[in-house]
């Protein structure tokens, strides 16, 4: 096919879509450019099933979501919480179904000094729910809330490097310690929703937003219930007339919701029912490839993980191939000890780690600890993650390592056991860029650092490497240093990253999306209630 003529297609179904020609009209259209009648028929189907419809109640079954959550952006840690946040807010950027950047608050964006300051120029005629105008004065107070002295916002760490922000007539320009050419994909992170201020202050528990859709009713741990916003800024988006999203952390009930038609979407399907549900008559199972993945931190400032013989013994006796195998059934690849998919760029083809039990035994001995190690787990980390726990006791097993796996509570699992236990199971979505990724969870100010590597050589290398390579703007040396970043956590660092899973979800034959779906988190970037319809 001819770029003219595939030009000529899509300008034909753009048409369609937006009603400016009927069915009729589009296949003449596309049968006088030479299609055949059955194919052009064929296509008019698929351009209808891809047309938004506006209208309906869309329910979703979540397997997140906590009796601790809250509607502080600064505290969502969680699927729930993030798709929640996406509801009501808009950040200043998001990243669009083709994982590239587009503007929600601001319009445009552009750097400065070589990218050591970046201006976003905010987007004209944007309410938030209560009917105030944003203005540069809430964006101002809502990084600053997110960046004060005292804030536990987790996406503090990732805003470690700005030092000053103003606004100038209607854009707000941020100055940075050094350059960095990440710095848009930064301010999409779901924790920075713009949020309305008012004496510089913003109240990050309102639940009040940009959004296309108003929050009427949250209940910690048990749902949300969300009514479109009439005067959404963006046209082409939020198309149902409400969404109500449920807590349902237990997989069959999840998966049993989604089979009796309860929800219209599960996330977080599990990998050994994929074949089951595939074959109910109302159900289609939607994969994608993306940064997820699923990992065992280890905290390093706590014993016995203090060692570093200890850690490479633990890293060695994960069979990370017979995890893939059957956690994953094969619904995703194999990790390597470090958080960079394949997918991001400036990823590094490491040696593989594999499981070896001689290698473990001799870092075990010299180790010098004896006794059982703890793991902590529950299926709130990921579907499976108890099974998952007990293959590494098996395998550590056979390297003489007792391993006592702790079957955790999965109300609470996140803020009782993540991030405070020594050892526990637990999930990343991972992030578009590297540098992201290391803002998030590795470097020494991030409040997410659950492996809490900050303290050994390695470590402080670490940092400084991240650092280097944020304001490097010559790409082959960008490169060699993202390399030993990688290298660095895959070799010293607390995390045991045995497979990166794919997104996988059932979804009701009535709903629909377009022909592309972002990738970067689950559910179309956690903004299907917005991109999704009903059919």
């Amino acid at each position: 096919m001819t770029d003219r003529y595939k030009a000529y297609l899509d300008a034909q179904k753009m048409k369609y879509t937006q009603g400016h020609i009927g069915r009729r009209g589009f296949i003449r259209s596309i049968v006088a450019a030479g299609v055949a009648v059955p194919t052009a028929i064929s296509l008019a189907t698929q351009v209808e099933a891809m047309t938004p419809k506006t209208g309906g109640h869309l329910k979703i079954g979540r397997g997140h979501g906590s009796t601790t959550d809250s509607l502080d952006p600064g505290t969502y840690e969680n699927s729930f919480t993030t798709a929640m946040g996406f509801l009501y807010g808009n950040c200043l950027v998001e990243v669009g179904p083709d994982g590239g950047l587009r503007g929600e608050i601001a319009e445009t964006w552009e750097p400065r000094n070589g990218g050591a300051s970046w201006a976003f120029n905010l987007r004209s005629g944007v309410e938030f729910s209560n009917g105030k105008s944003v203005t540069p004065d809430d964006v101002i107070a809502t990084f600053n809330f997110h960046r004060a002295e005292d804030s536990k916002s987790a996406a503090k760490g990732l805003l470690s490097a700005v030092t000053d922000i103003k606004a100038e007539g209607n854009s707000v320009v941020f100055d940075l310690t050094e350059p960095n050419a990440d710095f848009p994909y930064i301010v999409s992170d779901y924790h920075l929703l713009i949020l309305p201020s008012k004496d510089g202050m913003v109240d990050p528990t309102a639940g009040i937003g940009t959004g296309g859709y108003i929050i009427e009713t949250f209940e910690a741990g048990v749902r949300v219930l969300a009514n479109r916003n009439p005067n959404y800024f963006k046209s082409d988006a939020a198309f149902v007339d409400s969404v109500e999203m449920l807590s349902i952390v237990d997989l069959t009930a999840r998966q049993n919701a989604l089979l009796s038609g309860q929800v219209h979407i599960a996330d977080r399907i599990d990998p050994k029912t994929v074949a089951l549900l595939s074959r109910a008559p109302n159900l289609n199972i939607k994969e994608s490839t993306g940064y997820l993945h699923y990992t065992f931190p280890m905290r390093v400032d706590a014993a016995p993980f203090d060692n570093y013989d200890l850690r490479m013994a633990l890293k060695y006796s994960v069979n990370k191939q017979e995890m893939l195998d059957k956690i994953l059934l094969g619904h995703g690849t194999i990790g390597n000890d470090h958080p960079i998919s394949p997918s991001v760029p400036f990823w590094a083809d490491l040696p593989q780690r594999d499981f070896d039990p001689d290698k473990a035994a001799h870092h075990y001995k010299k180790s010098g600890h004896s006794g059982a190690i703890q793991l902590s787990s529950s299926d709130a980390a990921f579907a499976g993650a108890v099974d998952a726990a007990q293959l590494i006791q098996a395998s550590a097993g056979q390297a003489g390592i007792n391993i006592e796996v702790v079957r955790e509570p999965t109300d609470g699992y996140w803020s009782n056991v993540w991030n405070k236990k020594g050892w526990c199971a637990c999930y990343w979505g991972g992030r578009p860029t590297q540098d992201w990724m290391y803002s998030s969870a590795y470097v020494a100010s991030s409040e997410w650092n659950d492996t809490a590597w900050r303290t050994t050589e390695s470590a402080k290398r670490f940092n400084e490497v991240v650092t280097s390579a944020r304001a490097e703007l010559d790409e082959a040396k960008r490169a060699d240093q993202y390399k030993e970043a990688q290298m660095l956590i895959h070799d010293d660092g607390g995390a045991i990253v045995p497979m990166f899973a794919n997104y996988i979800e059932g979804v009701s034959k009535s709903v629909a999306h377009g022909e592309n779906t972002a990738s970067n988190w689950a559910m179309d970037g956690e903004k299907a209630p917005e991109r999704w319809w009903l059919a």
